[in-house]
């Protein structure tokens, strides 16, 4: 072999290494040494893929699954940036948005149906949504039960100060139900079956408030630094989510059971919670009904529910009017969705 040959050799087996550890350094730079998902611990349709890793997999990197009680444990967490994607309620992502958090909604995953509810007392003949004037009723902060229920106060014309409203974290419901300190409580399974199961009924739902025009959901929220350095892993995220809720339509009753052997909870508690919740597909969250394909944005029904929302939480004092923006749709990025769309 010549020196020229060898040479020649030589220069391109240093060309392919460089080429493989470029390829690798990007690689490395696209993918996290995590992805941190805020998780309220209770049966959705999500848990699928927390059960056989599927969000892990299509990522390329762990996933960390983050616990949190009410929205603003999560505002809290995206402010000190310990969380990437959360799943969580309308109300107080509305909240964080216009105190100008850092974060954008990608997906409307759920619109809330029966899966939150009121429960009232059979003892104190509570039987009717007017039954509660005169009553002890616990919410959680800062939550789209708490935002419900103050809805429910308003359309149906209760009289707000005769009702003792005191806000309480899920399993603090449950501690001061059992003690006898509220009479009703509105909140989501699996904790309004425990209400059921001792002495409970149910008194109101929340899809009863869309015949008054009010859309309760869930979004899914990134933050967005997370999102710009990681774009094509929110992408991933939306369309792994999206199989996952295909699986659940394809077999309901055997989703329930696997997320129910996974959290620990009776099959019937699973199947009641994901059965209470709509799920709008990917493509039709981009009609102007829910998130709108970009130019219908503006006037779409999120966006009007989200200014409904925040404006209803000037009423009660939770935002101030200055905080909330002329329209939210600067906060809603569909960019993801319609990646996920498109394959």
């Amino acid at each position: 072999m010549t020196s020229h040959t060898l040479f020649k050799k030589l220069a391109a087996a240093a060309a392919l290494i460089v080429t493989t550890l470029g390829a690798n350094l990007a690689h490395a730079e696209n993918v996290p040494q995590e992805v941190r998902f805020a998780w309220a611990g209770g049966p959705r349709v999500w848990i699928l893929g927390k059960i056989d890793k599927s969000f892990d997999k299509s990522f390329g990197a762990p996933v960390k699954w983050i616990p949190f009680a009410t929205g603003a444990d999560v505002l809290s967490l995206f402010a000190a940036k310990e969380i990437d994607i959360a799943r969580f309620g309308s109300s107080p992502a509305v909240a964080g948005i216009a105190r100008k958090l850092p974060i954008e909604i990608i997906s409307v995953p759920e619109v809330i149906a029966t899966s939150e509810r009121l429960i009232g007392r059979k003892s104190k003949n509570i039987n009717s949504i007017k039954d509660i004037e005169g009553k002890t009723v616990a919410y959680p902060p800062n939550s789209t039960a708490q935002y419900a229920l103050e809805l429910a106060i308003k359309v149906n014309r209760l009289d707000k100060s005769k009702i003792r409203l005191v806000p309480l974290k899920p399993a603090d419901q449950v501690a001061a139900w059992k003690r006898g300190d509220i009479d009703a409580a509105y909140v989501w399974g699996p904790f309004t079956q425990q209400f059921e199961a001792d002495g409970g009924h149910e008194i109101f739902v929340t899809k009863q408030l869309q015949k008054d025009g009010y859309l309760v959901y869930n979004n899914f929220v990134v933050r967005k630094e997370f999102a710009e350095k990681y774009p094509q892993l929110v992408v991933k995220f939306l369309r792994t989510y999206q199989e996952k809720v295909d699986q659940y339509k394809k077999d309901p009753d055997g989703s329930a059971q696997l997320i129910a052997k996974h959290l620990d909870i009776p099959f019937e508690t699973a199947r009641s919670v994901l059965t209470g919740l709509e799920y709008p597909s990917s493509t039709e969250q981009l009609t102007p009904a829910y998130l709108g394909n970009g130019a219908a944005t503006p006037t779409s029904g999120i966006a009007k529910a989200a200014k409904d929302t925040a404006n209803f939480l000037v009423e009660i004092g939770d935002l101030r009017k200055s905080d909330v923006p002329e329209s939210f749709a600067p906060a809603i990025n569909i960019s993801y969705l319609k990646q996920a769309v498109a394959k």
